[in-house]
């Protein structure tokens, strides 16, 4: 079945190609082969303030160089979200891309019950990819993967989206060529499936 694929690039640096940017081109290549339709949202390429008041969040409308981020993100089935840890988390910049996007506003009942929330997004799926310096087992097992869970619980799965997969790349200052073919070769059959 073909599927709408938004892959949201969350990595912060526009300077520079990073991993996370090569993961994400690989998974967007294997989409496009197997016949998925995907759009591309770089958020280091977006123009957007912080929400710094309660009455901004709830109140306030998507800021223009959003709306079509927002629109893809609910054009799709299927959401892919890279990003490379920072301090245990998502970096900053991505965090108020969500807060932007995912306003109380698009509540389609208009009331202040999470149950209702979870009607936002449903029917769409996610995987999650993060990169990191550390080992991703490491990560997942002494961490306990806290940043991650709080993106699927808090924020993904809060708006309905399920199934939530997530794909962790630890050590990232030490992948060699080899290791880097093996990574292309996964994130395009992840695409190349649309999971």
């Amino acid at each position: 079945m073909k599927k709408r694929i938004a892959i949201l690039q969350g990595h912060p640096d526009r300077a520079e190609e990073h991993l996370c940017h090569e993961l994400a081109e690989s998974y967007k290549k294997g989409a496009e082969a197997a016949g998925h339709e995907v759009k591309v949202i770089t958020v280091a390429a977006l123009n957007f303030p912080i929400l710094r008041t309660r009455t901004e969040w709830q109140d306030g409308d998507t800021p223009k160089g959003l709306v079509a981020a927002q629109e893809a993100i609910f054009w799709a089935d299927h959401v892919l979200i890279v990003y490379p840890l920072w301090l245990g988390t998502m970096p900053a910049l991505l965090k108020s891309f969500f807060e932007q996007v995912l306003r109380p506003k698009l509540n389609k009942s208009g009331k202040d019950n999470p149950l209702d929330w979870r009607k936002l997004l449903k029917g769409r799926s996610a995987r999650v990819v993060v990169t990191m310096g550390m080992p991703a087992f490491f990560y997942k097992w002494f961490y306990r993967a806290h940043g991650l869970k709080m993106l699927e619980r808090n924020i993904l799965a809060f708006v309905g989206i399920a199934p939530i997969r997530a794909t962790l790349v630890g050590l990232v200052d030490m992948i060699d060529e080899k290791k880097f073919a093996r990574l292309q070769g996964k994130m395009e059959k992840l695409g190349s499936k649309g999971r």
